[in-house]
């Protein structure tokens, strides 16, 4: 049996976009199709094959630390993003303030995809999902930019809505309207979960 499991769940792209450069704007400027390179969206600046460790992992290095980039890609789910939206009382809300680099419509429960799922396009490139991206307070300044007064709203709206962060597995072209396939471990749930949280 196959360690990965094709699944019945598929979206379509219907945005995507990329950071030039990070230092000046969080923003994502929208583009019409992006190359998935082994070290991440072509031109985007929070690619690369390794990164310096941050916040998120200062249980296992010290801040600053090179590591292995497995957050190449931002990749968001367009209905977590009407939900958002809607949580925060905004009509709609620009993927591009949120620093995003792909919105897939039409997977359920997006965020909570398995780490280590495929998302697989139909010109081949595939996305390695490392985990849930867990919202942070950064975008807040960008979102109050455009809708003064919401800014703050967008960390507690996004809780387990955030989508997930990926990194390129196999290579290819990722444009708009193209077909993207989930794939899943054939892994069950480690039982001493409950456990280790406790530690």
């Amino acid at each position: 049996m196959p360690a990965l499991i094709p699944t019945r769940f598929s979206g379509i792209v219907t945005w995507l976009g990329n950071v030039p450069d990070r230092d000046a704007a969080l923003q994502s400027q929208p583009l019409a199709e992006i190359m998935a390179r082994f070290d991440g969206p072509e031109g985007e600046a929070h690619g690369g094959l390794t990164r310096s460790s941050c916040s998120r992992v200062t249980g296992q290095y010290r801040r600053g630390t090179t590591i292995r980039n497995v957050r190449q890609f931002s990749v968001l789910s367009a209905q977590e993003l009407a939900a958002i939206a809607a949580t925060m009382h905004l009509e709609s809300l620009d993927p591009a303030l949120l620093g995003a680099n792909l919105v897939i419509d039409g997977i359920p429960d997006f965020s909570l995809v398995p780490p280590s799922s495929r998302l697989q396009a139909e010109s081949g490139a595939t996305l390695v999902v490392d985990m849930e991206n867990r919202p942070c307070t950064l975008p807040a300044k960008v979102i109050e930019s455009a809708y003064p007064g919401f800014g703050k709203r967008f960390k507690p709206a996004a809780a387990g809505r955030r989508g997930v962060t990926a990194w390129v597995e196999a290579e290819g072209m990722l444009h708009l309207g193209q077909r993207v396939t989930l794939h899943i471990p054939d892994q069950p749930t480690w039982p001493h979960l409950d456990v280790a949280r406790q530690v």
